[in-house]
């Protein structure tokens, strides 16, 4: 079979099974045929993302998010063409389709380019304390506790040089010369390490007003205690994609009642739920910010990236949530730490 036959799925496919195609595959995209394989549409993470976004049961056939009149080229195009209209276009993924309209074949941008280091800059915020992870961090920073093999951190990082991400900056207050004691100046991963030193508390946003210059891309900033198996490549091509001067991670959180729910008129009982399971979108900790975003953070002071996320919607500046899919962990508790050494072997195989 060719490899891209794998992608090919049906209109009544459920999301959650064109997840595990697009997941399962290197090509990033499921193709959605007729039964003579013809092309109804595309779907990519972006889409799935949006449709969770309008609240999209997962459960739900494909057709309800996919991409009804995608680009496309034919089957004898030269790859010059090809790459022409993907450029044009800004997409990844094209289907090539022969003169009878069927799907024949599907070219992929990275194919047809050599693949390029990305130039954005990465912040990592590791200056807590970890209070809620006493006595372990009594002599340990949290980022630095292992899980698995290593050090929470250095599994942050080697997931964002996965993704071609060559250029760090962390940034570090307690026991803040373990931090460089360990990771250096980054040559051991073939990267750059570079240091912002905090020498009072300056909450979630502040250091990034410490950055020595501006950056003129935008830059991905993440919480130093989060594993996480999020695709940093789409993350930061759905914030292009979408125009966006903040983009923030967010992730759904179920919480049930444990009682029954009633609603009232006055005194009269008009209704009754039983545990009722509330769903909301959370804050996931992961953000990619343009440097317009980043000018609102005042210097020296202590500031949070929820005053931040406030100033740029009070700026009319197009913020948008990503929400994660893959697996994510907050390592703030003695019982998160543990469960997070439990699935380590099998997430970050």
């Amino acid at each position: 079979m060719k490899y891209w036959e794998e992608v090919l799925i049906s209109a009544s496919t459920p999301i959650i099974e064109a997840i595990k195609v697009i997941t399962d595959s290197s090509l990033q995209i499921a193709l959605v045929v007729d039964n003579q394989r013809r092309l109804l549409g595309t779907v990519t993470d972006g889409d799935i993302r949006r449709g969770i976004l309008k609240g999209i049961n997962l459960n739900n056939p494909v057709d309800q998010v996919m991409y009804k009149t995608p680009f496309v080229a034919g089957l004898n195009d030269s790859k010059d063409e090809i790459l022409s209209i993907m450029r044009q276009k800004s997409i990844k993924q094209i289907p090539l389709l022969n003169e009878n309209g069927i799907v024949s074949g599907l070219e992929i941008l990275d194919e047809l380019i050599s693949p390029q280091t990305r130039n954005n800059w990465v912040i990592l915020m590791a200056g807590g304390i970890g209070s809620r992870l006493q006595p372990l961090t009594n002599n340990c920073p949290k980022p630095l506790l292992h899980v698995g093999s290593k050090p929470i951190l250095e599994t942050i990082i080697e997931n964002f040089i996965d993704y071609g991400f060559k250029r760090f900056y962390l940034s570090v207050n307690y026991k803040a010369e373990m931090f460089r004691d360990y990771f250096g100046d980054g040559s051991k991963w073939g990267i750059e390490i570079h240091y912002i030193l905090e020498d009072k508390a300056m909450g979630t946003a502040g250091p990034l007003g410490l950055l020595p210059k501006k950056p003129t891309q935008p830059i991905l900033v993440m919480n130093g205690d989060l594993l996480t198996k999020v695709n940093f490549q789409q993350l930061l091509d759905f914030h292009i994609e979408h125009r966006a001067k903040t983009t923030v991670c967010v992730r759904e959180y179920d919480f049930q009642v444990p009682y029954g729910v009633v609603t009232m008129d006055k005194y009269r009982l008009t209704g009754i739920e039983e545990k009722p399971v509330h769903r909301f979108f959370v804050n996931a900790g992961i953000y990619v910010l343009e440097p317009e975003a980043i000018n609102l953070i005042p210097s020296q002071n202590r500031f949070d990236m929820t005053e931040l996320l406030e100033k740029c919607i009070v700026q009319d500046y197009e913020t948008v949530a990503f929400p994660i899919r893959e697996y994510w962990m907050d390592i703030g508790r003695i019982d998160d730490l543990e469960r997070a050494k439990s699935e380590y072997a099998v997430t970050f195989k």
